[in-house]
Parts: structure tokens; C-alpha cells; sequence
């Protein structure tokens, strides 16, 4: 059997493909080795139902974020490995080549992850060939929850955003400047908490201050990501990735602003890394 995973910094999606054809799937909270200790992605790779393949995964495609350097590689592989035992095939890649397997199949084209964080890259139709700087939550992720929902906590925090949205704000979340500080300075996973804020805006996007907090991140993101590969304009450019699954229009309409052809937006790039690698069985 073979086992594929597509981690996210908040979920991992995990789908089992039997020799008979079958698939299943389940669902894990996320892991980035850049965030997380080894011991705490071990604690959280111990679930009850990733247990229960010890010993009858024969290989294991784990694609996550964080996982770019060799050193992070094989954390996360040795880390699989035991729980679900040493022998087991494990290959480890980033989210980034999730999204264009997914996306563009064996297609040339421009994959970029639009979710907790944001990434993209230039695919050949078998790798990434170039690839924008993607520093994380604290000096990048153009676009990305955390990057938006960041803005809106500034807004906020200095009451630069509308009243009404403030007095809604403060009616669902009775928030204060204290408690934003504290999620995001002091608790575990600030990225995840400030992108949490995302379901509001998204919720009150009819609003023009909303509106413009996504597309603002959005320009943001194409202008440098996108824009800087060789020849985007003539390249389909696909995404991944909640935020940008439910602001599709959104992102199509900064798309079509700046000349930039979008084609594929999927929520999660799992279904199409289980048709990508099923010829494996």
C-alpha cells in the first residue's frame, strides 16, 4: 500500500491507496519542521489511525511545509519511519511540489500555495525549476492567511479599520489588543492564529474595506512571486490552498488585472497527488 500526505503549517490530508484500487482517507493536524520541535511532530504523528499502518505501508509520499533542506527532509522521514517502521519507503518533498504535481500534472506552469502561508514556484512539468524566496509568517507569505489576517490585527490594533467592521469585530471576538498580542508573541503557532482571521474578512468580503484586504494581499503576491518568473504572461499560473480557494473571484479578478492568465484553484492539492501517483500501486 502506499501512503500519500499533503501537509499544510494547519491540516495534513493523508490518503491510503490499497493494491486493489481502493482509497482512504483521513485527516491530522499540520507540521512544519521550521516551527515545530522533532518530539512534537512525533507526539502528533502517534494518532491512532497512523498507528494502526504500522507495517503494511510499503511507501510513504509525504509532502509538507517546511520541508525544503535536506536536514528538515529527514526529521520528517525518520520520523515516519517510527511510527510506522524503519523499513518503510519514505519520501519526503515540499507543499510546493504537491501543488504543481497536483496542478499541472507533467504540464509546464506556475504552482503557487495560497493557505496558511504562500509559496510558488516555476514547474517544467517534472520540477520546479525556480523558485521565489519564501521566509514565512514574520517576512514574507504575500497573500496568505496569516500575511492578510496580519494587516487586519494592525487595523485593528491602531483602529484604522471601519467602525462598523471594528463593532463587529468586537461583538464575535470581544478582542483586545492584549489578547492579540499575547496569540501572537507569546502562544505556540501565531501563523495559524492571525490567518484564523480570514473567515471573518472572507465572511464580510461584500464590505470594501475587506474586499481590499484580500486583494491588496493578493497583488502583493503576484507582483513578488508570479511576475518575477520568466515569461508568466504566457505560462498557466494555478494555485492551491484555502485562501485562495474561497476568494477565487478575488484572486481571478487581481489575475486578470495585472494580465496573469489563472487557470486551476483547488482547495487542497490531494486529490490530484492521489491520481499522480496511483500508477505507483
Amino acid at each position: 500500500m502506499i501512503l500519500i500526505a499533503d501537509s499544510g503549517s494547519s491540516k495534513t490530508d493523508w490518503r491510503v491507496i490499497r493494491k486493489d484500487g481502493k482509497i482512504e482517507q483521513f485527516r491530522t493536524v499540520g507540521f512544519n519542521p521550521y516551527y515545530q520541535k522533532a518530539e512534537d511532530m512525533l507526539r502528533d504523528l502517534q494518532t491512532e489511525r497512523i498507528q494502526s499502518l504500522k507495517g503494511s505501508i510499503e511507501q510513504v509520499y509525504f509532502y509538507g511545509a517546511g520541508c525544503t533542506g535536506e536536514k528538515n527532509k529527514q526529521t520528517v522521514a525518520g520520523l515516519i519511519k517510527s511510527v510506522l517502521g524503519k523499513d518503510t519507503l519514505v519520501s519526503v518533498d515540499h507543499d510546493l511540489t504537491a501543488s504543481a504535481k497536483a496542478t499541472c500534472g507533467h504540464k509546464p506552469g506556475i504552482a503557487c500555495i495560497l493557505g496558511t502561508g504562500s509559496n510558488s514556484g516555476d514547474y517544467d512539468g517534472k520540477n520546479i525549476v525556480a523558485n521565489r524566496p519564501s521566509p514565512g509568517y514574520l517576512l514574507g507569505d504575500e497573500g496568505g492567511g496569516s500575511y492578510i489576517g496580519r494587516h487586519f490585527l494592525q487595523d485593528f490594533i491602531y483602529d484604522d479599520m471601519p467602525k462598523e467592521i471594528r463593532e463587529m469585530v468586537l461583538e464575535e471576538y470581544q478582542l483586545t489588543n492584549l489578547e492579540i498580542q499575547e496569540n501572537v508573541y507569546q502562544k505556540p503557532f501565531p501563523n495559524r492564529y492571525m490567518a484564523g482571521f480570514c473567515r471573518f474578512i472572507h465572511d464580510q468580503k461584500n464590505h470594501p474595506y475587506c474586499f481590499q484586504l484580500f486583494y491588496n494581499g493578493f497583488t502583493d503576491f503576484f507582483k513578488r512571486h508570479v511576475m518575477r518568473y520568466t515569461n508568466y504572461q504566457e505560462k498557466p499560473v494555478n494555485f492551491v490552498g484555502s485562501i485562495a480557494f474561497h476568494n477565487g473571484e478575488v484572486v481571478r479578478k487581481v489575475g486578470a488585472d495585472l494580465g496573469i492568465h489563472i487557470d486551476i484553484i483547488l482547495e487542497a492539492p490531494i486529490a490530484g497527488l492521489t491520481l499522480y501517483h496511483q500508477n505507483k500501486i
